[in-house]
């Protein structure tokens, strides 16, 4: 079971935005619950996940640099597809590669079905790099998977890091933000996040390992507005209607 440090106290009225959503007061109780994986939390049983705590969403780690695939992205994407819960992939950025390499790399892999998160950029170290060459970087691999996919990639960093480095230079897309603590984010240079990593230290039932855990202020019609559907879908997916 998640140990949710008084999760129930967490949220107030959160103010929304992004690429692909608008401005949505969410009432306090309106919220979805994630965690986000990747090898380090070994093979997980998915079915003991799924019957334990409700798990709205998970994101699992996909690629790492130009080369890197985890070992286990494969399983967890197949078995989140099986046990029916909202799946998002991501790729750790290393800002000494060149972004259009490493954007290669990732949808090479990953294969994106209708209702899928949109892809995430996990940005969170400089490698010795100039932050204006990472920043240059990081935005040709979110450049080059928006026109492949058509849909506007989740960032994701730290708060110190993201307001240090990445404020001002990627406000046009949704943001996941991580800052452990009870307390919700509040970015100095304004920007509203979409999702809320607030703890690390996460235990869930099926899962061996600490785990991340984060929190969408929203309900599964408003996080629609950060999924991904082919293009003659997207609108119908968007404004509730059914897709056959």
């Amino acid at each position: 079971m998640f140990r949710l440090l008084a999760f129930s106290v967490i949220l107030l009225l959160v103010p929304r935005q992004g690429a692909n959503s608008e401005y949505v007061s969410v009432e306090q109780t309106s919220k979805l619950h994630g965690i986000d994986v990747s090898h380090h939390q070994k093979v997980i049983e998915w079915d003991t996940v799924a019957a334990g705590w409700p798990v709205d969403f998970a994101f699992v780690k996909a690629t790492e640099g130009h080369d890197f695939v985890d070992s286990l992205f494969c399983q967890n994407w197949s078995e989140l597809k099986r046990i029916g819960v909202r799946r998002g992939a991501y790729h750790f950025f290393r800002a000494y590669g060149c972004g259009d390499e490493q954007a290669t790399h990732f949808l090479s892999l990953v294969e994106m079905e209708a209702g899928d998160l949109a892809p995430v950029l996990d940005i969170e170290v400089l490698d010795g790099i100039a932050p204006e060459i990472m920043v240059q970087e990081a935005k040709i691999w979110l450049e080059t998977v928006e026109k492949q996919l058509g849909v506007k990639p989740i960032i994701y960093s730290n708060q110190h890091f993201f307001e240090r480095h990445l404020a001002g230079h990627f406000d046009e897309y949704p943001l996941w933000i991580a800052r452990y603590s009870d307390e919700k984010p509040m970015l100095n240079s304004g920007k509203q996040w979409d999702i809320w990593q607030f703890s690390n230290e996460g235990c869930v039932d099926g899962i061996c390992k600490k785990v991340d855990l984060n929190v969408f202020p929203g309900t599964p019609q408003t996080l629609e507005r950060l999924c991904w559907y082919p293009s003659s879908t997207s609108q119908d997916a968007v404004s509730g209607n059914v897709i056959p």
